[in-house]
């Protein structure tokens, strides 16, 4: 479309907006019924760890979202020389999971418990064993059982617990709903339910029958993808969009997770497709087309947004160690008088993984800003390691970098693979490791031992994905979510696949090896004393 094309379709309306809160970024993108971008808006944000919990305020929630969305509406301004006043539908998607306790005035009960908190082992590990199906620490329902088991005095007062884009759902149409996938990282869900057989044994636990609430009660309704899950209020209106240009009525899109955007924005919802993101955290997803054999503590059964039942491999940490070291030596760069910027910065440090040895020269690096649930590791303590033998030169070290960030996903996709025998012919990735061509797409093929496909949104695919959602909501016409996006979304889909290469695949066996036999000196880092 030209200018004139563009600025008709914004003045009528005929437009999705797609929000999503990620761990480092907000991103609001503006997406035709084409599915094409018209305009973007984005800002940094950064959890805090306070007082033992990594949280975000939800001062911080709408100061960034307001300022994203004014962001966009500048943009199209500038370019298209017209005002957003409506759009047709909105969605909104947030980090996956975690803690958000409301009472009876809707006041925040205690500050926002994130997906990253390794605080809930007793209560995952006995809903676990109670319910026979894997509940990982950041489930809400582990942090709502371990506040029970801490004797914590909010929990009499909760009247509605939701997630982060449950959150921002309800204050943009006043309506306490959740969309399937991220509802399924809540508690366990049967077709598009909450599990009543597990909420019965839950209730029934000594510790949780003196409280007068019902589970049942406080959870957010479910829908589904392509249905109505309300419309924005003339408050909501103003939560986005503080210079009051826009218009109440929209119609929002069930509110998804995270996980649930990737899955969008790969194509991946089919039986047998897979994908994976990574960014702060990472994880692989694959559609199953059969229940597992047993309960695997390190693989999650949660759904696509349309009620498919997914295996899930999350890791807590990825990016986060190589974004350190990358401002370390950018730093570094300044004071030689060299002020590069951050894309030229990381493209030269990947580049130069080229020259590096297939197992990075022997050294080893664990990036755990965070703890970490596949290794059990309880403390972020990034270490890196080196032996007097080892290669120590820059193209190893970034090799190490990337090898390290991708190694706790391996882990626990070796257990899908390995164990319950789930393969799928290709994983589709996204996720900002991957703006530089080629060298994160190698390192992850090669480690997973499998092609991976980037796709051209793959760095900015999740407020796409949800803008997608909200155009399915008007467009669907009884096709299936994973009919429509491919014949309306991805019919001529642009991408790259890189298969993994033999030396590269031996190389990171012998990484990996020595990763693991090393987690004892990282459990022992653990244990220092913040």
């Amino acid at each position: 479309m030209n200018v004139s094309q563009t600025a008709k379709v914004i003045e009528e309306g005929k437009t999705a907006l797609g929000i999503e809160l990620g761990s480092t970024q907000i991103k609001i993108v503006l997406v035709a019924e084409d599915f094409s971008v018209i305009a973007a808006g984005s800002c940094v944000w950064e959890n805090k760890f306070e007082n033992g919990i990594w949280t975000y305020s939800l001062d911080e929630v709408w100061d960034g979202i307001q300022s994203s969305y004014s962001q966009l509406a500048a943009d199209i301004k500038s370019r298209y020389h017209v005002t957003v006043k409506k759009v047709s539908s909105i969605g909104v998607s947030a980090m996956m999971h975690g803690y958000l306790a409301f009472d009876k005035d809707d006041k925040l009960l205690t500050p926002f418990r994130t997906w990253r908190n390794n605080i809930t082992k007793q209560a995952a590990e006995e809903l676990t064993a109670l319910f026979e199906f894997n509940v990982p620490q950041r489930w809400s329902i582990a942090h709502l059982y371990q506040a029970i088991l801490n004797k914590e005095e909010h929990v009499s007062k909760i009247t509605y617990l939701t997630t982060l884009a449950g959150y921002v759902h309800w204050q943009l149409t006043g309506e306490k709903v959740l969309g399937i996938g991220d509802a399924s990282g809540m508690f366990p869900v049967n077709g598009k339910k909450f599990r009543t057989d597990l909420i019965n044994k839950f209730m029934q636990l000594k510790e949780v029958k003196n409280y007068t609430w019902e589970l049942t009660d406080i959870l957010p309704k479910i829908y589904s993808a392509g249905e109505v899950a309300g419309k924005l209020t003339e408050k909501g209106a103003r939560n986005l969009d503080t210079s009051g240009n826009l218009q109440a009525g929209s119609l929002l899109a069930p509110p998804e997770g995270d996980a649930g955007t990737g899955m969008i924005s790969t194509n991946s919802v089919r039986e047998k497709t897979g994908n994976i993101s990574v960014g702060t955290s990472a994880f692989a997803m694959v559609v199953l087309d059969k229940p597992l054999e047993k309960v695997h503590k390190d693989i999650d059964v949660v759904t696509t947004p349309d009620g498919q039942t997914v295996a899930m491999v999350h890791t807590n940490n990825c990016s986060s160690d190589i974004n350190a070291w990358a401002k370390l030596f950018k730093e570094f760069a300044a004071r030689l008088g060299n002020n590069i910027g951050s894309n030229e910065l990381y493209e030269t440090l990947f580049l130069d993984t080229t020259k590096s040895d297939s197992d990075a020269g022997g050294l080893i690096n664990y990036s755990y800003l965070s703890g970490e649930n596949i290794t059990e590791i309880q403390a972020g303590r990034p270490l890196f390691v080196r032996t007097p033998n080892s290669k120590f030169t820059l193209a190893n070290f970034m090799t190490a970098q990337l090898y390290s960030a991708f190694a706790p996903l391996k882990i626990g996709m070796d257990i899908l693979v390995k164990e319950e025998k789930i393969h799928t012919d290709v994983m589709i990735a996204q996720g900002g490791l991957f703006k530089t061509p080629v060298v994160g797409q190698q390192v992850l093929a090669n480690a997973l031992n499998i092609p991976i496909t980037i796709m051209n949104n793959a760095s900015v695919g999740g407020p796409w994905g949800m803008a997608v959602l909200a155009i399915y909501l008007l467009k669907k016409k009884e096709q299936t979510l994973a009919d429509f996006l491919d014949t309306q979304v991805f019919s001529n889909p642009e991408s790259m696949t890189l298969s993994p290469e033999p030396v590269g695949v031996a190389g990171y066996r012998k990484f990996i090896e020595r990763y693991q036999n090393g987690l004892k000196v990282e459990e022992t880092a653990a244990v220092i004393p913040d």
